[in-house]
């Protein structure tokens, strides 16, 4: 019998346990949900017959060492920087480990034992990363097989709110982990552009943003994640001209989180002083210049990022209360852990609320002396605040391909991204099956 430990059983587990519990079902395996509240876990097994629940503190590493031991694989999804250690030990037990985040340079240091113990640690298999590799593999082997040369790839994607469940200004609402929202972009964007490396320090990142346009969905902000360089390599796009990965938000997100970002509101990296006696207006007050012409604290907000009072952006900062006489209801915290408590509360997905995925690639190549573009989208909408589009996108990638792994047919060892055939194809058309597949404009041939 083959035996599944999944550790962590938060917001992006829905899909992926129902998924992994139906194939326990069929094939006689079992899944093992661990995580800090055994409750989560019961929740989440929902009585299956199929698995058992556990409450599973990594921290305590003789009991997670037990666990991994007895398991064929190993999911992880817990936060990022805890990848590392149940990694190190599915190594030295000899097991399989799927994640849905980034390789860290940690975690690529485990290629060679990882080979070695005859094991595959897969990572960046959820959605982004994760199915947008293996989307644009997709595309750039066949294209390469065909004898084509790309000259430009931009791939964007977003964790929106769905149309029907839009109720407030920033068209924003929280389907995976809050912190991480609150820290997205820190660090400088790199990529390339018609030829030229470009970088793009944070404190400009939700300046410079591209506007692109979705099929009966309207027009989003587009702005430059992380490292698109390092994937050009990955992507065997080495001589490619322009290469952007990036982030998408509903149109106008930018500009009012920009606001945050010049105030200081997204720093983590210290606590605010007697935090529990401050209201919200008098925080924001503290982050803005001395003023000496007795301005309403609107006014200097807006004169702060050269804005005019009515103008969307500030409003939609107003909206989030951050110019309100309340108590900021926190102590020992940073300005981004303030932020991000008074965002759940505002941000919040409702019990029938739908969030909505949405990816779009961009491809320019060249093929048979022709020009030709390329445009592949994918929206993918959620059933409620339970089984979201981002559970679905991002745990059926991860348990689709934790399956092939046990059934012996990805035959890869060492750290993995899904980039390569034996990966992508079976996951992609998996994932069709499950209503998550793309739609191929192709313009050109000029």
């Amino acid at each position: 019998m083959k035996r599944i430990l999944l550790i962590g059983a938060g917001r992006s587990s829905s899909y992926l346990i129902s998924y992994l519990l139906d194939k326990a079902n069929t094939e006689g395996w079992e899944l093992t949900i661990g995580d800090i509240s055994r409750e989560s876990a019961l929740d989440k097994l929902g009585g299956s017959s199929s698995g058992r629940a556990i409450a599973l503190d990594i921290h305590d590493s003789i009991k997670t060492s037990a666990e991994i031991e007895v398991a064929d694989l190993v999911i992880s999804m817990l936060p990022a920087h805890m990848h590392i250690a149940i990694a190190r030990e599915c190594v030295r037990l000899k097991k399989h480990l799927v994640t849905a985040s980034y390789v860290s340079d940690d975690m690529k240091e485990l290629d060679k034992s990882a080979r070695e113990a005859g094991v595959i640690l897969l990572n960046e298999c959820g959605l982004d990363p994760g199915i947008d590799h293996m989307s644009a593999m997709e595309v750039i082997d066949k294209v390469h097989e065909g004898g084509g040369r790309f000259n430009s790839f931009k791939s964007y994607t977003g964790g929106l709110v769905a149309p029907e469940s839009n109720d407030n200004p920033w068209g924003y609402k929280f389907s995976w982990n809050p912190k991480n929202v609150i820290l997205a972009g820190q660090g400088t964007a790199k990529y390339m552009d018609k030829g030229k490396f470009k970088y793009l320090p944070y404190h400009r990142l939700y300046m410079q943003v591209e506007k692109c346009d979705i099929d009966g969905l309207g027009t989003f902000d587009g702005y430059p994640n992380r490292d698109s360089l390092s994937y050009r390599k990955v992507y065997q796009l080495e001589h490619i001209s322009t290469m952007i990965r990036g982030t998408f938000r509903q149109e106008g997100f930018c500009k009012a989180w920009n606001i945050f970002v010049q105030l200081g509101l997204t720093d983590d990296s210290y606590k605010i002083e007697d935090a529990s006696k401050l209201t919200w207006a008098q925080l924001t007050e503290a982050f803005l210049p001395p003023d000496n012409a007795n301005k309403s604290l609107r006014r200097r907000l807006a004169d702060f990022v050269s804005l005019s009072e009515d103008d969307e952006a500030i409003k939609m900062v107003e909206w989030t209360g951050i110019l309100e006489d309340k108590a900021l209801g926190k102590s020992n915290a940073s300005p981004a852990d303030l932020l991000q408590s008074l965002l759940e509360m505002k941000w919040v997905l409702g019990k029938e609320d739908k969030d909505m995925i949405v990816m779009q690639h961009l491809f320019e190549y060249e093929q048979d002396n022709k020009k030709h573009k390329l445009r592949c989208s994918l929206v993918v909408k959620g059933e409620n605040s339970v089984y979201t589009a981002m559970a679905k996108t991002v745990g059926l990638p991860v348990a689709i391909a934790s399956v092939l792994i046990l059934k012996g047919q990805i035959a890869s060892r060492g750290v993995k991204i899904p980039v390569e055939k034996e990966i992508y194809v079976p996951v992609l058309k998996e994932l069709e099956k499950q209503g998550i597949s793309f739609v191929h404009q192709l313009e050109g041939g000029s």
